[in-house]
């Protein structure tokens, strides 16, 4: 019963943290959007969260049970809570020092750290590619990013073009949602997944990733309380703490940061939205000038992602090595 309710709790406080984190940012730079209903940018995000799977599948889900170490073996489930664990202090630390980094690598950097601490196999060639993928899709959404700001620049004006924008945001940032859902959602899919098996079957083995309505829908209300909860600090960060952002601003970065990610997810590798997201805004941004990116916001973001995979690795060997001298 004490490891079903450990699963169950880490599950519950993951979700609820992605939101705080993800959501957040996601909805908060829909609001940047003039005339955007705050009630539609919610709804549309959790409404295609929701869908999403269901639609385009789990293979992002699967490439955290199944891609990073052998958790299919005995005690894998242990070790995939290891991980999950760690990811979840790490992001907290760095968090509570102003440091805002990204929950999927630090996911990633615990479950391969506790799988070698504890004697698994680390799928080492999955996990860089896995690494080199995340590492390039920001890149992806910067470039992207000072394209479309440097051609949208070049639209022509006319009466009709506040609406026309605003169509086209809202296309945009339903995109954006579609790719968080099938690429770096899946992180919670995989977490609440594996901690159902672990409670209906009592397994040690990490099993194969399933969804079913009931439990998304609980999964999906925990997400919007946990945005909700954080949306005027972290979502107001967005445009404002970062860079300044105008309508087209905010329509070419999410066209940017869902480029990135969909590219992503064709290839069932888990990237951060946040930082695709990031990556889009301060290459829209840098497109009319570097005097216009607040830098400081940059590489306090930069410096946190360069100390999250280490951290959350070594920290999953100590946890994985812990967890074989039970």
């Amino acid at each position: 019963m004490g490891w079903t309710l450990a699963f169950a709790a880490v599950a519950a406080l993951f979700v609820l943290i992605s939101g705080a984190n993800d959501g957040a940012t996601l909805i908060g730079l829909g609001l940047r959007f003039p005339r955007t209903p705050g009630w539609l940018a919610a709804a549309l995000l959790v409404t295609v969260l929701f869908a999403g799977p269901y639609v385009l599948g789990v293979a992002v889900a699967r490439t955290f049970t199944e891609g990073l170490a052998g958790l299919g073996s005995r005690g894998g489930a242990a070790v995939f809570l290891a991980g999950v664990v760690i990811a979840v202090v790490v992001v907290a630390a760095l968090t509570g020092r102003g440091l805002p980094t990204s929950l999927t690598l630090a996911v990633i950097g615990g479950i391969a750290g506790a799988g070698l601490g504890a004697g698994l196999p680390v799928a080492w060639a999955g996990l860089g590619t896995v690494l080199a993928i995340g590492a390039c899709a920001p890149l992806v959404g910067l470039a992207l990013g000072y394209l479309l700001g440097t051609a949208s620049r070049r639209v022509p004006s006319s009466r009709r073009m506040p609406g026309l924008v605003l169509a086209a945001h809202l296309v945009a940032y339903a995109a954006q949602c579609l790719a968080y859902a099938v690429n770096d959602g899946q992180k919670m899919i995989a977490v609440v997944s594996v901690a159902l098996d672990v409670g209906r079957d009592g397994r040690e083995r990490v099993g194969p990733v399933h969804v079913a309505p009931g439990w998304m829908a609980v999964l999906v209300a925990l997400f919007l309380a946990g945005a909700l909860t954080t949306l005027p600090r972290v979502g107001g960060r967005v445009g404002r703490g970062l860079v300044i952002t105008r309508p087209l601003h905010v329509l070419s970065a999410e066209t940017a940061a869902t480029g990135a990610v969909l590219g992503s997810s064709a290839l069932g590798s888990p990237v951060s939205m946040t930082q695709s997201v990031t990556a889009g805004v301060v290459g829209v941004v840098a497109s009319e000038g570097s005097r216009r990116v607040r830098w400081q916001g940059v590489l306090n973001m930069g410096t946190a992602w360069l100390v999250t995979l280490p951290s959350s690795m070594a920290l999953g060997v100590l946890a994985g090595l812990g967890l074989r001298l039970l």
